[in-house]
Order: structure tokens, then C-alpha cells, then sequence
């Protein structure tokens, strides 16, 4: 898969943490007092940017120091003292329990004669994966859960040799991006002794022959801080197994283009290395190609940056592509690499007013799923363009898939919403129609709860989408507890997840809401493009519009209502709270990115200037300074905010958590809490165990009770 770009883009999981500080002496919404930690001296740290005096008080904590580290000991334990104090926490984490104790197993894959597939007992830390022969027999192949004795060691990816005779898997240890790549030889269940390092941002891809892999790479930080270092120059390498890594071979490099990234694939016929090369997380991106059945030269395919192009696959020198170019929702054009010119390229499925969300070839079909209004569906269509049929799906939601190869003649996908867990169905082109795979055994009923779809005006009059989900029965008092989850960016799209957690909240009476900002891709690029750069001001308006429409149709009012997003969410929140304050009662910004001048200059940081753009770049420094969370608190009463990051999160470092949570702290002028959750052996939120993502949606949902002045029930029932 073409893993490079689309692992930079998206992190919207949610996880979990351990808290820190209180500003305002105690919380009005509780008897509980908590001591302050010592907040450190704003050093006098001013930069002259543009022209423009820009002072920057918290820096020192960028820095893992004697004094950092004590101000972050310190936090964490009172951010976990003011959790820990809140009555009745437990009943929240049991029913998160609880209703997370099911069977949970993904979609099949399948290599050679064997299928695979991981399954969670219910409350595993990882879920494991399994192998299944031509015998019909199922064993573990691999247990992630036996890697560390806490669960913060994980599998970050997998890949199959064609013949299904040899695993190479990737780990990941408290989070982090970085990854290290074994092999286990699948019959025997013996692990070979190759050992891949340095991996971030890529997987691993079999040669024709099963004798190795193709794999990127980046040379060790040269700096030695793995949580800072900045990351370029990522180099395409050739594994053989039973070598030593040092014998690898440089298949291609690019040093006169640093920020280049490279996402490989093999064909699925094992005829072509394709190199789909991008700049940080711009949607658009080049491709490149090298034959494998000769010796050749890579070749420069498409070397204008100008739209985005995912490969489908190829008939010979027939190469298929999903592509943005000029269809802003995509459609998939052919292109003859030996007529490569603009000219001969034919397009197959034109562009319609669904955006496409992804596309396999099967069964010699091309399967599109299009989201319609944020909702998904499944399209199949022949390669020469003609439409088939509509795939029927079991209801209104996300459609995860399809899951298949070329040369079957039946396909997966998974379905799910925000009452319903994610089921596995088979789809069979011989009878046109799809069958229950799997299906989770959940201990709630989902009918009991409902998630409708509401559309309201923003600020400029654009009309945006937004789920609600709630229990049935729930009254539009304008006092229901309401949370707020967004993220708006990097063309990310949010369209319907199940999570168990969700569930516990309507079951507390609370209404969960999910707008779709601007900055994703729920309406295609043109959506993306409207709220990125010097339009980001859009995805917050579009936010705050939100909030008002759920206040205006008496879902809740200001004194219930929460706030929460993740990284680029996360920026969401920080610009809530120094833009809008007084629409929420609770705010929790979550391993966000805070600081707009600085973000550039730490790990893979430098690749979403395409995003927001740069401090650096005169024309876009304006922009990013209006909004800047860190840079923008001002002395004033902010709401309760629980600032959340973890120590090893090498995506958006913590020190963009550290700086404005010590900030927002020194300038709360109000009696409202402001804490800390930094959690330990975690990072950004890919591979979190079972235990601490519910730590942490009990925390979220205690302190949004707390904030709110409510009080937990003993007991949460169905």
C-alpha cells in the first residue's frame, strides 16, 4: 500500500494519559482542592519574525531537561489527583469495560492457501493475529500481547509474502512512529533472524520471487533525541532475507529533495516498483515506476505536482489511477506508460458529485466506495467504465473496504455507525449480492439509540454536516451533557465510527456530536482546500457554528456543553479556547498542534507546512500568528481544560502541550480548572492498549461531568 502520505495525514484515535495542573485554586464544580506544581519562570525569550516582535516565554520547556522533567512529574500528578478525586469515576470505567468485552475480528485477507485475520478476546491490549490453512485448522501466528508485559508494545503493520509462507511485521514501542521489521516463517512459526530499523512511514513489499522486501527508511537522527529530530531524506531499500540490513540495497534516493516520501508498492503481478512520492501531507503527489522483470532505471511517470494519483493497479503497461485532476471528487483514469503523454490518458469513471473514497480492482471490476452526504456507499463497475450495480448495504454509515484481490470473485467490507459495531460482510459477484461474515456479540441493544444527520449554516453561509447520536427517549431540554468531537483537516474524513466508549456516554445521558468541518474530505478536495492555509479560520467558524446550532435546537446549552479533538483537532480545540471561550463549559485539547511557528522544527513537523503553511514563509506568517493557540492566550477566565499529551509522542512532539498548558495556566483568571494529562509509554495514539484508552475515555467523560457540575451516577445502566 501506499502508506507514506496517508500515515502523515490521519491520526484522529482516540487514547489515553495521566494528568497535571491547577490555576484558579479550586474547581466551582467540585470540593476537591489541588494543589498547584511549580509552573516555571517565563524566560525572556523574543524573537523578531518579519518584523514582528513575537515573544515565546515557554521554550525552555521544549528542551528534556532537569527542570522540565520535574514540572512534568509534577503536572502528572495533579492532573491525576483531581481525576482520581472526582466521585463515582469508577462507575464510567466500569460500563466502558463492560460494553468493551466483546469479540472483536477484523475483515479476512488472504495469501497462498492461507487466510489471515486478528481477533480480540475483548479486553486483550493488542488484538492477535491469526493464521488459518487450506485444513480449515486456525492458530496464533502472532501475539503482539507477549512482546511487553504492559501493552505499549505494538504491531504497526503486517505483510504477507504472495506464496503466504513468511510474515514480516512491524513494532512499535510506546507509540511511537518508529518502527522495527521482523520476519516469522509461517508454517514452523520460527522467527528468521533479519531485523529491519529506522522504518517511519512505510511498510514492507514482496518481491515477485518471496526472497525479500522493498521498504523505506531514514538514516538514524543524527542528533540522537528520537522525540525531536527532524526526519528528511527517506531512502527506498531492497531486503533479502537471511542478510544483514547493512547489505541492503539503495534502490532509490532522492537527496536534492529532502522532504520527498516515498510510498511503495509492488504490482500485484510483481512486473513493477511503484514510488507514489509525496511533499508532507499534500494531498497531490509525483509517481514514479521501475520495472522489476529487467534491469531498469526508474522512471519519472507524472513529475508535476499537481494533482493526487493513486494507483489501482495494471494490465501490462496499462497503469490504473485514482486521480483528482480536474475532478475535485476523483474519478480513474488509464494511462499507457508507453504513451504517457497527457494526451492518450483515458478516463474510465468519470468525476460525479460524490466524492470517491477508495477504489480496489476485483474480480476484474473496479469497486468504488463514494461517501454520499458523509455517509458510505459501494458502486462496482466493469474496467472499461460501465456500471454494474449498487452494492446494498445493512443501513446508514461507514463502509470500511473493499477487501479483495483481482483474481476472486468475492470481496469484503465492513460496516459500522455510531451504534453499531463494526460487521463483516461478503459480497459475491456470482449472485450480486452480500452475506454476514461476522458479527460482534455486543452486550447493548443499538436500536436503543440513535444517530441522526442535521445540516447547518457557518459563518459564511456554507452548509455543513453533523451526526448527533443519543439514547432514545432523550428530551431536547437544553440540558442534556453534550460533547463535541472534530478534527477539520489534512482531507480527513469523519464519517461514522463505532466505539464502545461513545455508547457509556449516551448511556449517562449524553448527546455525542460530530460536525464535518471544512478541511476534510467529506465533500472531496474542494472541501480540503477551504479550510487549509490562509482558510483554516473556516474549519474553526464552521466549528463554533456547530456549537451554537446544538444550543439554538435545545440539545444542551453552554454549561454543558464539551469540547475534544485530536492533534489537528487538538489545534481545533486550542483555537476554541483563545477564540471562543465562551461557548463551552469544558475544553480538551488533545496531543494538538499548539505552537503554528514552531512546529516545523521537530520530526516529521516540516510536513504539514502544505497544511498550514510556515513562520517562515513571509506571505503565510500573518495567518498563522492570528491564530496560533500558544501565542494568542491572553489574560482572561477560560473554561475547564484538561491539556492532554503523551512523553513519547515523536508525531506532535508534547512540548507544543507542555508550552500552552503552562501558558494557559499562568493567564487563567478564572476559578475554572486548568489540568494536565501526560501519559507515560504512549505517543500519538496508533497502538494504545485496551486498558488505557479506557483510563482515558473515563477521565474525558468525568472531568466533562465535573466541569459540567453534574454528578455520576453510582451506577450506569442500559
Amino acid at each position: 500500500m501506499m502508506v507514506f502520505k496517508s500515515i502523515l495525514k490521519k491520526q484522529h484515535i482516540l487514547m489515553a494519559g495521566v494528568g497535571i495542573a491547577l490555576m484558579g485554586c479550586q474547581a466551582t464544580t467540585t470540593e476537591k482542592q489541588v494543589s498547584s506544581p511549580q509552573i516555571p519562570s517565563p524566560a525572556s525569550t523574543i524573537e523578531t519574525i518579519h518584523g514582528v516582535q513575537v515573544a515565546d516565554p515557554y521554550r525552555h520547556l521544549e528542551v528534556e531537561s532537569e527542570e522540565t522533567t520535574n514540572w512534568v512529574k509534577a503536572q502528572q500528578a495533579d492532573g491525576h489527583a483531581y481525576l482520581a478525586g472526582i466521585k463515582n469515576k469508577q462507575a464510567i470505567v466500569d460500563r466502558i469495560t463492560e460494553l468493551w468485552n466483546y469479540e472483536k475480528v477484523s475483515a479476512p485477507f488472504e495469501h497462498g492457501d492461507n487466510t489471515f485475520y486478528y481477533r480480540n478476546d475483548g479486553l486483550q491490549a493488542q488484538s492477535v493475529l491469526f493464521v488459518k490453512g487450506a485444513d480449515g485448522k486456525e492458530k496464533v501466528l502472532l501475539d503482539p500481547n507477549t512482546l511487553s508485559s504492559d501493552g505499549t508494545v505494538a504491531l504497526s503493520g503486517v505483510s504477507v509474502s504472495g506464496d503466504g509462507n513468511t510474515l514480516a511485521y512491524g513494532v512499535s514501542n510506546s507509540g511511537s512512529d518508529w518502527q522495527q521489521w521482523q520476519f516469522v516463517d509461517i508454517a514452523s512459526g520460527t522467527k528468521l533472524n533479519d531485523e529491519l530499523k529506522w522504518i517511519k512511514f512505510s511498510g514492507a513489499e514482496w518481491s515477485k520471487d518471496n526472497g525479500g522486501v522493498y521498504y523505506a527508511r531514514y538514516d538514524a537522527p543524527a542528533g540522537g533525541n528520537l522525540l525531536a529530530d527532524v526526519n528528511f531524506n527517506q531512502k527506498v531499500y531492497f531486503h533479502k532475507i537471511g542478510t544483514d540490513q547493512s547489505q541492503d540495497k539503495l534502490v532509490y534516493e532522492r537527496p536534492q529533495n529532502k522532504d520527498w516520501g516515498f510510498g511503495i508498492e509492488v504490482s500485484e503481478a510483481g512486473d513493477y516498483l511503484l514510488l507514489s512520492i509525496s511533499q508532507g501531507t499534500d494531498s497531490r503527489n509525483r509517481f514514479f515506476y521501475k520495472s522489476l522483470e529487467k534491469d531498469a532505471d526508474v522512471v519519472e511517470l507524472i513529475i508535476d505536482l499537481e494533482a493526487e494519483y493513486s494507483f489501482l493497479g495494471n494490465d501490462k503497461s496499462i497503469f490504473y489511477f485514482k486521480t483528482d485532476l480536474d475532478a475535485p471528487n476523483g474519478k480513474v483514469i488509464a494511462i499507457d506508460v508507453n504513451k504517457s503523454d497527457k494526451s492518450n490518458w483515458h478516463t474510465i469513471i468519470p468525476e460525479s458529485t460524490d466524492p470517491i473514497s477508495s477504489i480496489s480492482i476485483i474480480n476484474d471490476h473496479l469497486v468504488v466506495s463514494y461517501l454520499h452526504d458523509v455517509l458510505g456507499k459501494l458502486s462496482i463497475f466493469s474496467l472499461s467504465g460501465d456500471k454494474r450495480q449498487d452494492v446494498t448495504l445493512p443501513g446508514k454509515g461507514k463502509v470500511a473496504g473493499p477487501y479483495g484481490k483481482r483474481s476472486k470473485d468475492y470481496f469484503y467490507y465492513v460496516f459500522n455507525s455510531y451504534a453499531q459495531a463494526k460487521t463483516t460482510y461478503r459480497f459475491d459477484f456470482k449472485t450480486g449480492s452480500s452475506t454476514l461474515f461476522t458479527e460482534p456479540k455486543v452486550s447493548f441493544n443499538p436500536d436503543d439509540y440513535v444517530s441522526e444527520q442535521v445540516f447547518y449554516n457557518s459563518k459564511d453561509g456554507t452548509r455543513v454536516p453533523m451526526m448527533i447520536s443519543y439514547k432514545k427517549g432523550l428530551q431536547k431540554t437544553g440540558d442534556n451533557p453534550t460533547l463535541l468531537y472534530a478534527y477539520g483537516g489534512f482531507a480527513i474524513s469523519l464519517t461514522p465510527r463505532f466505539s464502545p466508549a461513545n455508547i457509556a456516554w449516551m448511556d449517562l445521558g449524553g448527546v455525542y456530536a460530530v460536525p464535518n468541518l471544512r478541511g476534510g474530505a467529506e465533500y472531496g478536495e474542494s472541501w480540503h482546500q477551504a479550510g487549509m492555509l490562509d482558510k483554516k479560520q473556516n474549519v474553526f467558524d464552521d466549528y463554533y457554528a456547530a456549537a451554537e446550532y446544538l444550543v439554538e435546537q435545545n440539545y444542551t446549552n453552554k454549561s454543558k456543553l464539551g469540547a475534544y479533538g485530536r492533534s489537528n483537532g487538538g489545534l481545533l480545540m486550542g483555537a476554541t479556547l483563545t477564540q471562543r471561550p465562551e461557548l463551552f463549559a469544558a475544553v480538551l485539547p488533545a496531543v494538538g498542534v499548539l505552537d503554528m511557528l514552531r512546529f516545523h522544527k521537530f520530526t516529521i513537523g516540516w510536513a504539514w507546512t502544505s497544511e498550514y503553511g510556515s513562520a517562515d514563509v513571509a506571505e503565510q506568517f500573518p495567518a498563522l500568528l492570528a491564530y496560533s493557540p500558544y501565542h494568542n492566550v491572553t489574560e482572561r477566565a477560560y473554561p475547564a481544560t484538561m491539556v492532554m499529551t503523551a512523553d513519547h509522542d515523536d508525531r506532535v512532539v508534547p512540548l507544543h502541550s507542555f508550552k500552552f498548558g503552562a501558558m494557559l495556566q499562568a493567564k487563567q483568571k478564572g476559578n475554572a480548572p486548568i489540568i494536565m494529562r501526560i501519559e507515560s509509554k504512549a505517543g500519538h495514539g496508533k497502538g494504545k492498549p485496551t486498558a488505557m484508552k479506557i483510563d482515558e475515555f473515563a477521565d474525558i467523560y468525568s472531568f466533562l461531568f465535573d466541569s459540567f457540575g453534574l454528578k455520576i451516577p453510582a451506577k450506569i445502566n442500559q
